[in-house]
């Protein structure tokens, strides 16, 4: 009877394992803990449900994936990165905020596994790394399409800009809005720019945008700062238009938050969880239902970043069995060829350098809520 119990055991075991050799191991870094965790967690929790969802189906292609926090710090990143090989990643969700991204990028380079980031943007990411790729806009791209957004709807014609000088995200944006904007016909009376240690005290900013008579505020910055000077503005009387980036989506899951204060406020974001296509609807319900809030484009994006995956996996007949560097060469191949629709874009292409093409939609913070404006 021993025997035979011990029979039973091993082969359950040897088929347990035969179904988890079967999936591909998919990691990423992510701040799941600290101030920038609601973009670590809403680009985790999208991409567990399309784990989920493909899983569910009837498909040669399975995924085990593997999250590990990085804090939103480079060297913890590597870290992060470094558990993940050891635990034997084959395909990368790289890391979500731009600055990890950078350093575990060059790792993904070195070692020869494919990234696709969800959110990390910054232009650096991918320079120089022929299977490093980007999910998001890269940062000068949504400096320019910010102007040509403000300057096509005649939102305003005096502009102030205030951005982080010591964030390569905030920089990146800033440099291409303040070349291109001129361009377009915006004037910008006023530029000001704070950093880690001023960032609580936004008055001198707020004063210099009213007293030259800025009609909007460009804001390329992520949320927290964002939501200080709205509170900031208020009490001194100043209420131009507000437009932000992605990076200012969350803001409305953020702890303690007066939604009030982001009334009006409009964004671009490849993500609008109001659409009314099916795909989206069944992905907002989902979010909703496991999470109880709207998911932002931080979770859309790690949603999308799993099904083009498995897009790619499977139009690559790519096997489980395959090493990193045999599933790297494939994966290069399919996304500079290939066309994907998710739920922050149709007909998405990638170039040869990483950089995603998809059109930005302009959002607008109503009644506590994003709603769409195109």
């Amino acid at each position: 009877m021993t025997k035979k119990i011990l029979t039973c055991t091993l082969l359950i075991l040897a088929m347990a394992s035969s179904a988890f050799g079967a999936a591909f191991k998919l990691g990423g870094t992510a701040p799941l803990t600290g101030g920038a965790a609601i973009y670590g967690m809403a680009a985790m929790r999208g991409a567990q449900i399309a784990v989920d969802e493909i899983n569910a189906m009837n498909i040669d292609v399975k995924f085990e994936l593997n999250y590990q926090d990085d804090t939103h710090d480079a060297e913890k990143a590597v870290n992060a990165y470094n558990a993940l090989k050891d635990w034997g990643m084959q395909i990368s969700l790289g890391s979500v905020t731009s600055k990890p991204c950078e350093a575990t990028a060059a790792e993904n380079f070195a070692d020869r596994i494919f990234a696709l980031t969800p959110s990390a943007s910054a232009r650096a990411v991918t320079e120089g790394k022929d299977n490093v790729f980007q999910m998001c806009f890269v940062d000068p791209n949504q400096g320019s399409a910010s102007a040509q957004y403000i300057a096509n709807k005649n939102l305003a014609k005096k502009v102030a800009v205030i951005w982080k000088n010591d964030d390569v995200y905030s920089k990146g944006i800033r440099d291409t809005f303040i070349e291109t904007a001129p361009k377009l016909g915006l004037e910008i009376v006023s530029e000001t720019t704070f950093a880690d240690g001023n960032d609580n005290d936004f008055s001198v900013q707020l004063t210099d945008a009213q007293k030259n008579g800025a009609e909007l505020v460009f804001l390329p910055m992520y949320y927290q700062p964002a939501s200080l000077i709205f509170a900031q503005a208020k009490s001194m009387g100043y209420a131009p238009k507000w437009f932000g980036v992605d990076g200012m989506d969350g803001i409305l899951t953020m702890e303690g938050f007066d939604k009030s204060l982001a009334e009006g406020v409009i964004l671009l974001t490849p993500f609008n969880a109001d659409a009314n296509d099916e795909m989206t609807k069944k992905f907002v319900a989902e979010y909703q239902k496991r999470h109880g809030e709207i998911p932002n484009q931080f979770a859309a994006d790690g949603y999308d970043c799993v099904y083009a995956y498995c897009q790619a996996l499977t139009q690559a007949k790519a096997k489980a069995d395959m090493d990193a560097e045999e599933i790297c060469k494939l994966m290069i191949e399919q996304f500079t060829t290939m066309k994907f629709n998710g739920v922050t874009g149709s007909n998405v292409t990638w170039a040869k350098n990483g950089e995603v093409s998809k059109d930005p939609k302009g959002m607008i913070i109503k009644n506590g809520a994003y709603v769409g404006l195109d």
